[in-house]
Parts: C-alpha cells; sequence; structure tokens
C-alpha cells in the first residue's frame, strides 16, 4: 500500500520517513526529521537527494509529511480494512447485488398488486402493505451489506490511489517553492479545497445570506457550519464530488432551493425531512439507490428531480404526503414499480398539482388506475419503459390519450365492484381494495360516466364540479 518510487518518488521519500502502521510500526514524530537512511526501505533515498538536494532540509521534510497526512491517515486505514478485492471478487458483489435489487423490486410490485380481502379495511390494508414492503426491504439491506462492503473497499482503493496522485503534485509545488526560496508551509487540505467555502460562512456569520452558489468547486465535502446559515433560501452544490451531505443541514430552516446535482452522492441524510420549506430539490446524476422515506416530511415540495441514479423504488408514503408536488422526475433509475402509496385511488389521485411526470427508462409495466384523475398533468414521459397498461399505442398518442385510457379503465373497475355489491359476489375480486359503499358507488359511476363521455366526446350532459375533480 505504500507508493511505488517510480511512480511516486517524492511521496514514497516523505512517506518512507512516517510511521507504518501495525505491529512492526516504528513511532516517529512527524514533526521531526524521520531516522537514518541506511535501512533498507531508504536504499533508494540518496538517488533522489542527489537530484533534489533541498530534501536534506529537515524543515523541508517536516513540511511535506504535514502535507500528506492525509494519504498516511488513509494507509492506516487500508492497512486494517486488508488489500484491493480482485476483479472477480468486485462483479461478483456487483452481480450479486444486482441480483438482490431485481428480487426487491419484484416481489414490491407482487405486494402493490395484492388484492384487499373484502372484510379488511382500506387502512389496515395500507399499513399491512406498508408493514410487508418493510419487511422486504429490511431484508434485501441485509444480504446487501457483505457485497456493498467489498464494493466499498474496491472504492476506497481506488481513491487511495487518486490521492496519491495529487500529494505527489502537492509535495513537488512544495518543493519549487523550496528552490525558490519561497515559504514551504501548506495549507491543509481543507483549507485548500475550502478557501471559498470558509470566505462565505465568515460572510453568512456579518449578515444574512439568502443564495450561496458553490457549483463546480471540486469540493469533496461541505463544513457542518454550513447549517448554522439559518437565513439561506437558495444552496447550489451541483457539479462537485460531494460523496456525503451532513445531517446539519437540518439547520437551513428557510431552505426553498438545493441543487445537490452531478455529485458522488449515495445517500441522502434522514435530517432533510426537516427542511418543511423546501420547494426544489435536485439530486439528479448521483449515485443514489433510494431516497429516504422522511423526504416526505417536506410537503411543500413542487418539484423533485432525482433522474440519473440508481433507484429501485420510491420512498412508501410519498403519495400521501407530498400533494403540492407539480413535476417528479425519476428517468434513468431502475424501478419497476410504483409504491402502494401511489397505486391506491385515495393516494395517486390525490396529487392532483402534477403537471409533469417522467418516469421513462425503468422498469414500469402498469401505470396506476387512477391515473386518470391527474387533471393537470400536461407532460408525461414514458418512454423506455415494457407498459403492459396502457398499451404502447395509447401511448404514443400523448398524455390525453392515457389520461382518457386509464380513466376509463378506472370506470370499468369500479363499475365491476358495483355489480359484484348489488348481486352479492363474495369473492374477493382482482382489485379488491377499491371497494366502496354501495350508495357512495352508484353516484361516483355515475359522474365518472359522464365525465369520461364529455372526453371522448360522447355526451353533453352538465357536469358536476365535485365528481369532476375526483376523476
Amino acid at each position: 500500500m505504500d507508493p511505488n518510487p517510480n511512480a511516486f518518488p517524492i511521496l514514497s521519500y516523505v512517506m518512507a520517513r512516517l510511521p507504518t502502521f501495525g505491529p512492526k510500526t516504528t513511532e516517529y514524530d512527524i514533526e521531526q526529521p524521520g531516522p537514518s537512511s541506511s535501512g533498507h526501505a531508504h536504499m533508494k533515498d540518496p538517488v533522489i537527494v542527489d537530484r533534489m538536494p533541498h530534501l536534506n532540509d529537515p524543515k523541508l521534510i517536516a513540511s511535506m509529511r504535514r502535507a500528506v497526512h492525509d494519504v498516511y491517515q488513509t494507509r492506516a486505514v487500508l492497512q486494517t480494512l486488508g488489500p484491493r478485492p480482485d476483479h472477480e471478487s468486485v462483479d461478483t458483489a456487483k452481480a450479486k447485488l444486482s441480483i438482490i435489487e431485481a428480487e426487491l423490486s419484484k416481489s414490491l410490485e407482487e405486494i402493490v398488486l395484492l388484492p384487499r380481502p373484502a372484510d379488511v379495511d382500506i387502512y389496515q390494508w395500507r399499513a399491512h402493505l406498508a408493514e410487508k414492503e418493510k419487511e422486504r426491504r429490511d431484508k434485501a439491506g441485509k444480504e446487501r451489506t457483505m457485497y456493498k462492503s467489498i464494493l466499498q473497499l474496491d472504492e476506497m482503493h481506488e481513491s487511495y490511489e487518486k490521492m496519491l496522485k495529487d500529494a505527489e503534485d502537492r509535495l513537488v509545488k512544495i518543493y519549487e517553492r523550496a528552490e525558490n526560496g519561497e515559504e514551504t508551509e501548506p495549507q491543509s487540505a481543507s483549507e485548500e479545497m475550502n478557501e471559498e467555502v470558509v470566505g462565505l460562512l465568515q460572510e453568512a456569520s456579518g449578515k444574512i445570506l439568502e443564495t450561496v452558489d458553490l457549483s463546480c468547486r471540486r469540493l469533496r465535502f461541505l463544513p457542518e457550519a454550513f447549517g448554522k446559515i439559518a437565513g439561506l433560501r437558495v444552496m447550489n452544490l451541483s457539479s462537485n464530488q460531494l460523496e456525503v451531505i451532513p445531517d446539519s443541514i437540518a439547520g437551513l430552516e428557510k431552505l426553498e432551493e438545493l441543487n445537490l446535482a452531478s455529485n458522488l452522492l449515495e445517500l441522502l441524510p434522514d435530517s432533510i425531512g426537516l427542511l418543511q420549506n423546501l420547494k426544489i430539490l435536485n439530486v439528479s446524476g448521483n449515485k443514489l439507490n433510494f431516497l429516504p422515506d422522511t423526504i416526505c416530511q417536506c410537503r411543500s415540495l413542487v418539484e423533485l428531480d432525482a433522474s440519473f441514479n440508481r433507484l429501485t423504488y420510491l420512498p412508501t408514503n410519498i403519495g400521501y404526503e407530498l400533494q403540492n408536488l407539480q413535476r417528479l422526475a425519476v428517468a434513468l433509475n431502475k424501478i419497476r414499480s410504483l409504491p402502494t402509496s401511489i397505486v391506491l385511488p385515495e393516494t395517486f389521485g390525490d396529487l392532483t398539482n402534477l403537471k409533469e411526470l417522467d418516469l421513462s427508462n425503468n422498469q414500469i409495466h402498469a401505470l396506476p388506475d387512477t391515473f386518470g384523475r391527474l387533471d393537470n398533468l400536461v407532460k408525461l414521459n414514458l418512454q423506455e419503459n415494457p407498459l403492459v397498461i396502457p398499451p404502447v399505442e395509447v401511448v404514443k398518442k400523448g398524455v390525453d390519450a392515457v389520461k382518457i385510457f386509464m380513466a376509463k379503465r378506472w370506470l370499468d373497475i369500479l363499475v365491476e365492484e358495483e355489480r359484484r355489491a348489488v348481486f352479492g359476489v363474495d369473492e374477493p375480486p382482482q382489485h379488491g381494495w377499491l371497494t366502496r359503499s354501495t350508495s357512495w358507488l352508484k353516484s361516483y359511476v355515475a359522474g365518472v360516466t359522464e365525465n369520461v363521455s364529455e372526453i371522448l366526446g360522447a355526451g353533453n350532459s352538465p357536469k358536476d364540479p365535485y365528481l369532476n375533480q375526483q376523476l
């Protein structure tokens, strides 16, 4: 795990004068000159010292050691975790994870399609389905752990190799400053990378800061102190190298717009649910495998873009809670089914403010039966899905044709439910969760029939506004 002297000559020279982690470690003070170079590990030292004589300066070496302390710490961690997994192990882990995700998606899809028994209350049924979803996800999470650890270890080693190159570049600059007689003490990695961030934090302490744009800054982390900018309303952190968002983001109580697009995020903090005023959230172009359930608590959300990730499902309660949502984009993910919260008629139909919906490039087989109730929907993208309901020929005709088809389909289901109720058919129907009281259903079917007929141009009878809203 030590740097190759041929590829990283200065770094190798400096690291040889730092302690090696493990039982054979010799305790050296990293602030002081290293031991004599007479040992085997330093046989090539005279060569590089002849070429770069300033390396004999103890002060310069001490400065270089401080500059590569992050490499030293990472090496110590990797020596504890073990060598980098071979390609075969990595490929096997990826394959196993794909199988787990596919089986989970299929399992969730089966749960969605389960018919509700006639003697089970709708709310009890919802709770039952939610519990089954949680059980399946928890089981899949435990199965993922081992394989994800293999991939994470591989990624750590890959990051370490990049770190070595960055460290060598830093040491070259330090040596050049020494040759020119300049100050050799470098800034710490965090100060060097986040000089602008520090400046913003200092500025925020003196006045109210409402907008922060740190896009395209190659940031690798965000200081916890950002959560203290209480007046912040807009924050753009897109096109960086962020892997983690700190929990302190919950302190941004007035935040309305958060752009985290094009980073390296694998998860979002649960604390994001505390952003009660958040209206626009863009997390597209990351490595997210799921969205936290707490995102459903961001009830002010108007736009949510989670495209270009690795999502296999959406949060269970997204349909119950995000009723202000106008734009939902989850294109280019691995979603096979929508959660039960947006497949029950009382829930998906409640997203009446939804205007844009992008579900393209997923694995969705059927739209929710209540899709026809989305009266305000004007933009719909269903491309590259193995859709069966509605058929492809309907999808090609556009959003209005899809809404009409789904409204008619739902009407047929309601009529069948009514027939069963009237004639006392006991067996649970295919869509048992749609059961209603006979009196309510009679008036509702009449309203739906009228509305669908008008859309299709088959009737001119006056409309009932309440029933139209329900459709």
